[in-house]
């Protein structure tokens, strides 16, 4: 039988692990990058300004209302409030990337650091860095990939048990629950407009750069 490379071997019960299970969520998350039917825009930054701010007022109402069950029942609305906030917020990717002409090269790689800068920077930055007036985003293998959607599932792990605790004032968590989804959403269309009004260069696997737009 043929041995079976060490780094293949994953650790048992690792699966299970809350943060886990959120990376393979956000990895099935950037995977399916949405459409968009906004078009390159006179005025990018208004528009931008307009998409966020319709995108925060739905996640905000979305995680509001799924916050609202007491007590255990709350704890259980957790994951699927994050996974609708984020949907929300990846088709908000894909309209301000529209309105900078840039959405026939959104890939994987764009959407995660967009979703997830504010939140773990540090792993954003094994993906894109700036330099000067362009980004440089680089083409990650899937491995790779899976590490930085690992680092950024405990770093919201961590957010999520703070407010998981909310669940247990019904009205008054809902209400904080929301206001951090409008301020969340705002904060990745601030990331996404400022990475897609620059030049974007790739940097593939083998160090060749090409230039995006």
């Amino acid at each position: 039988m043929a041995a079976v490379p060490k780094t293949d071997i994953i650790p048992r019960g690792s699966r299970s692990e809350p943060g886990h299970r959120l990376a393979e969520v956000i990895l099935d998350l950037v995977a399916r990058v949405p459409g968009t039917d906004e078009h390159k825009n006179r005025d990018p930054v208004q528009r931008a300004r307009v998409i966020a701010n319709s995108a925060a007022a739905r996640a905000a109402m979305t995680a509001g209302s799924l916050a609202l069950p007491p007590g255990p029942l709350g704890w259980l609305t957790i994951l699927p409030e994050l996974v609708v906030v984020w949907r929300i917020q990846a088709q908000m990717v894909a309209d301000i990337a529209g309105i900078y002409g840039k959405e026939a090269y959104l890939r994987r790689e764009q959407m995660l650091y967009c979703l997830f800068r504010h939140t773990a920077a540090q792993a954003a930055r094994d993906l894109i860095v700036r330099v000067g007036e362009r980004y440089l985003v680089q083409r990650v293998s899937l491995r790779t990939l899976q590490s930085v959607s690992e680092r950024v599932g405990i770093r919201v792990t961590q957010q999520a048990i703070g407010k998981g605790i909310s669940r247990w004032l019904p009205v008054i968590g809902a209400l904080g629950v929301g206001a951090y989804a409008y301020y969340d959403t705002g904060q990745v269309a601030r990331t996404a407009t400022e990475l897609f009004k620059h030049e974007i260069e790739i940097v593939h696997l083998r160090g060749q750069t090409t230039k995006d737009c």
